[in-house]
Protein backbone atom coordinates (compact mmCIF):
# COMPACT_ATOMS: atom_id res chain seq x y z
CA UNK A 1 0.00 0.00 0.00
CA UNK A 2 2.79 2.45 0.80
CA UNK A 3 4.46 1.87 -2.58
CA UNK A 4 1.22 2.83 -4.35
CA UNK A 5 0.75 5.89 -2.18
CA UNK A 6 4.30 6.99 -2.88
CA UNK A 7 3.81 6.71 -6.64
CA UNK A 8 0.50 8.62 -6.51
CA UNK A 9 2.04 11.66 -4.81
CA UNK A 10 2.07 14.68 -7.11
CA UNK A 11 5.34 16.56 -6.97
CA UNK A 12 5.02 20.27 -7.59
CA UNK A 13 7.82 22.47 -8.87
CA UNK A 14 9.55 24.66 -6.32
CA UNK A 15 7.96 27.76 -7.85
CA UNK A 16 4.57 26.92 -6.37
CA UNK A 17 5.74 25.70 -2.97
CA UNK A 18 6.21 27.97 0.01
CA UNK A 19 8.01 26.35 2.96
CA UNK A 20 7.14 22.95 1.51
CA UNK A 21 3.41 23.75 1.37
CA UNK A 22 1.47 24.02 -1.87
CA UNK A 23 0.12 27.49 -2.64
CA UNK A 24 -2.37 28.82 -5.17
CA UNK A 25 0.48 28.89 -7.70
CA UNK A 26 0.14 25.08 -7.84
CA UNK A 27 -3.38 25.22 -9.33
CA UNK A 28 -2.12 25.13 -12.97
CA UNK A 29 -0.10 21.99 -12.21
CA UNK A 30 -3.08 20.32 -10.54
CA UNK A 31 -5.31 21.29 -13.48
CA UNK A 32 -2.75 19.92 -15.94
CA UNK A 33 -2.61 16.61 -14.06
CA UNK A 34 -6.40 16.35 -13.92
CA UNK A 35 -6.81 17.02 -17.65
CA UNK A 36 -4.03 14.59 -18.57
CA UNK A 37 -5.54 11.80 -16.49
CA UNK A 38 -9.04 12.59 -17.78
CA UNK A 39 -7.82 12.22 -21.38
CA UNK A 40 -6.09 8.95 -20.56
CA UNK A 41 -9.25 7.69 -18.83
CA UNK A 42 -11.44 8.75 -21.78
CA UNK A 43 -9.27 6.90 -24.32
CA UNK A 44 -9.20 3.76 -22.16
CA UNK A 45 -12.97 3.97 -21.73
CA UNK A 46 -13.52 4.38 -25.49
CA UNK A 47 -11.33 1.35 -26.23
CA UNK A 48 -13.21 -0.64 -23.58
CA UNK A 49 -16.55 0.23 -25.21
CA UNK A 50 -15.21 -0.79 -28.62
CA UNK A 51 -14.27 -4.20 -27.18
CA UNK A 52 -17.62 -4.38 -25.37
CA UNK A 53 -19.43 -3.73 -28.65
CA UNK A 54 -17.48 -6.59 -30.23
CA UNK A 55 -18.58 -8.90 -27.44
CA UNK A 56 -22.17 -7.72 -27.90
CA UNK A 57 -21.90 -8.54 -31.61
CA UNK A 58 -20.65 -12.04 -30.83
CA UNK A 59 -23.38 -12.66 -28.26
CA UNK A 60 -26.19 -11.25 -30.41
CA UNK A 61 -26.76 -14.54 -32.20
CA UNK A 62 -28.06 -12.70 -35.24
CA UNK A 63 -31.03 -11.17 -33.41
CA UNK A 64 -31.76 -7.90 -35.13
CA UNK A 65 -32.32 -5.82 -31.97
CA UNK A 66 -29.13 -7.08 -30.29
CA UNK A 67 -27.09 -6.49 -33.45
CA UNK A 68 -28.47 -2.95 -33.64
CA UNK A 69 -27.58 -2.33 -29.98
CA UNK A 70 -24.03 -3.58 -30.60
CA UNK A 71 -23.73 -1.42 -33.72
CA UNK A 72 -24.90 1.66 -31.80
CA UNK A 73 -22.42 0.97 -28.99
CA UNK A 74 -19.60 0.64 -31.51
CA UNK A 75 -20.68 3.79 -33.36
CA UNK A 76 -20.79 5.92 -30.22
CA UNK A 77 -17.49 4.54 -28.93
CA UNK A 78 -15.75 5.35 -32.20
CA UNK A 79 -17.33 8.83 -32.30
CA UNK A 80 -16.07 9.44 -28.74
CA UNK A 81 -12.56 8.30 -29.63
CA UNK A 82 -12.53 10.48 -32.75
CA UNK A 83 -13.67 13.53 -30.74
CA UNK A 84 -10.89 12.93 -28.21
CA UNK A 85 -8.26 12.67 -30.94
CA UNK A 86 -9.69 15.61 -32.90
CA UNK A 87 -9.39 17.85 -29.86
CA UNK A 88 -5.60 17.84 -30.29
CA UNK A 89 -5.93 18.55 -34.02
CA UNK A 90 -8.34 21.45 -33.39
CA UNK A 91 -5.91 23.05 -30.92
CA UNK A 92 -3.11 22.63 -33.47
CA UNK A 93 -5.16 24.26 -36.24
CA UNK A 94 -6.17 27.16 -34.00
CA UNK A 95 -2.52 27.59 -33.02
CA UNK A 96 -1.40 27.67 -36.66
CA UNK A 97 -4.14 30.09 -37.73
CA UNK A 98 -3.59 32.54 -34.88
CA UNK A 99 0.19 32.19 -34.78
CA UNK A 100 0.16 31.45 -31.06
CA UNK A 101 2.29 28.33 -30.96
CA UNK A 102 2.57 28.22 -27.19
CA UNK A 103 -0.96 26.86 -26.77
CA UNK A 104 0.20 23.54 -28.22
CA UNK A 105 2.17 22.90 -25.04
CA UNK A 106 -0.24 22.18 -22.23
CA UNK A 107 -0.02 24.48 -19.23
CA UNK A 108 -0.76 28.00 -18.10
CA UNK A 109 2.75 29.44 -18.08
CA UNK A 110 3.67 28.64 -21.68
CA UNK A 111 2.50 31.89 -23.31
CA UNK A 112 4.37 34.39 -21.19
Amino acid sequence: MSAFAASAVVIFPESCLENGIATLNCIPFVFQNVVTWALIFAVILAVFFIMFAGIKFLRSGGQEKLVEDARNTLTYAIIGLVVILLSFFIISVISDITGVGCIKQFGFGNCR
